[in-house]
């Protein structure tokens, strides 16, 4: 499983180099991350809903549950509290409260909405362990984070539609994207190399609360 994870982590760090190499003769960051965003902006946008076997889903369910467990802070639910920057979130998170926003919550799988709720949490936890903004890079650190104690590649991918191609298209749109996860084929995009994303089959056995 890891060789696989391994594999699926350089195939993602191939296309965002790509993305940044069509501007490496141009001495300006701003324009690079504009770049970057575009590409992992329509990878989300093009791609079709992926197809999530209900073994994965009960998966992700078990592993957040665990995730959820190893977080001591108050999680509060809001339909209308934000925060404006990471600045904002971590103080609160340093007062061991954390607002969780319904704007993020991605209802397309048809989970017991407990588990969109952990998720966010997870997510954004992972935003003040690794001290990363709200900006392309801080989402792909957090992701990168998060990622490392992903159970299956499957589930990884899931993190990875959610924690950076969903934020990239967010931030080339200007407004949240219609929801949905993809498992993104990577093709020839700036000239990168084609690098086709293979789905598994996971076998998982829950016993947390009722997930999906």
């Amino acid at each position: 499983m890891t060789t696989t994870i391994d594999s699926f982590e350089k195939q993602l760090n191939e296309n965002l180099e790509a993305a940044e190499g069509t501007n490496a003769n141009i001495n300006n960051r701003s324009i690079s991350t504009t770049s970057k965003v575009e590409t992992l902006a329509k990878i989300y946008l093009e791609s079709e809903p992926a197809q999530i076997s209900d073994a994965t889903l009960a998966e992700l369910c078990e592993w957040l549950w665990v995730e959820f467990e190893s977080i001591s802070l108050n999680l509060e639910f809001s339909w209308y509290e934000r925060y404006h920057n990471a600045a904002e979130m971590f103080a609160d998170i340093k007062q061991s409260h954390l607002w969780v926003s319904a704007e993020n919550y991605d209802t397309t799988l048809g989970l017991n909405p407990i588990y969109n709720f952990i998720f966010q949490a997870v997510h954004d936890h992972d935003h003040y362990l690794t001290a990363s903004n709200f900006s392309l890079e801080g989402e792909i650190a957090t992701y990168n984070a998060t990622a490392k104690r992903a159970p299956s590649l499957d589930v990884q991918k899931m993190i990875y539609s959610e924690s950076v191609l969903r934020p990239a298209a967010y931030l080339f749109l200007g407004h949240a994207p219609i929801s949905k996860v993809v498992f993104p084929s990577f093709r020839k995009t700036f000239n990168s190399p084609v690098a086709e994303l293979t789905q598994k089959s996971v076998t998982s056995h829950s016993n947390t609360p009722d997930p999906c």
